[in-house]
């Protein structure tokens, strides 16, 4: 009886260590799962909140900003925004704050996308995802008329004073040769201009487009376009938080068929005055 007592704890004894054994298992499967899954998380929470939060400036024309009549939000990005919440059969709630504001939502997920002409680098790469492109341009210098504000090329920013976000990489170009950053958190065009213009600062770096499209609507301002400066080609999409990757293929699925419909091409023409920026060009750079 003792002998029969004894066997039964050694068989008790091993089945409690593979049931032990399983439990393990299935916990590290269950980790494993989860880690992987985390973007699956991530849009499955979207589809039940039926909502996309996108972060945005208002206050970059022709990008994002709020037109003048309606004040209702608008711009290049903000309508492929909207255009691509239909096709997921999502609504789009827009989060206007400033650059340097975006990426840090973007990683504490008080917004799921951002878009502002949010270049892609290797840098940003490293920390979060993008789309697939749909603006591609280069990098110009907006300065005085009268005498370029001394800037004749991009060595003579050195002691210069740049306007711009901290966080963009026209301000990193400056930063790069030597220049005087002058730091704005979100304000509207006119501000940036207007100062160049005063010389409370001298150059403002940024998108060829975006400046362009800047100095037709204040023609009152006495700056203009540098005519020999042009560097730095790049390219624009949307930005989300790494490892997302469903949400990311859902993204590029509908930009894919805003591409291939036309619908990319006609939205550039109509807020870039004719031009289409989703096409890449070919430009000539030293």
């Amino acid at each position: 009886m003792t002998n029969e007592k004894h066997h039964r704890k050694i068989i008790m004894f091993l089945l409690l260590l593979s049931m032990m054994s399983i439990l393990v298992a299935c916990g590290k499967g269950s980790s494993k799962e989860n880690e992987s899954g985390t973007s699956n998380t991530a849009w499955e929470k979207i589809q039940e909140n039926g909502e996309l939060v996108v972060a945005t400036s208002g206050t970059l024309y022709p990008a994002s900003y709020h037109d003048s009549e309606s004040k209702e939000l608008t711009g290049y990005e903000v309508e492929i925004m909207r255009e691509l919440g239909k096709r997921l059969d999502l609504k789009i709630r827009f989060v206007e704050m400033g650059l340097d504001g975006m990426l840090t939502s973007l990683n504490s997920n008080e917004v799921d996308l951002a878009v502002n002409d949010i270049e892609i680098t290797p840098e940003r790469e490293e920390k979060f995802a993008f789309s697939e492109p749909y603006k591609y341009s280069f990098g110009t210098a907006i300065v005085r008329k009268s005498d370029h504000s001394g800037i004749e090329s991009l060595e003579d920013l050195k002691g210069k004073k740049a306007a711009g976000a901290a966080t963009s990489v026209y301000m990193q170009v400056g930063r790069d040769y030597g220049a005087e950053e002058v730091i704005y958190d979100n304000v509207t065009n006119d501000v940036y201009l207007r100062d160049v213009e005063i010389g409370r600062t001298d150059v403002i770096l940024n998108d060829y487009y975006l400046q362009k499209l800047a100095l037709e609507a204040f023609p009152e301002f006495e700056i203009m376009i540098h005519p020999d400066i042009k560097y730095h080609p790049n390219v624009q999409a949307i930005i989300m938080k790494k490892n997302n990757d469903e949400l990311l293929k859902h993204v590029n699925d509908g930009l894919a068929e805003m591409h291939a419909d036309g619908t990319i091409s006609e939205l550039a023409k109509t807020f870039f005055g004719g031009e289409d920026v989703s096409i890449k060009q070919d430009y000539d750079f030293e």
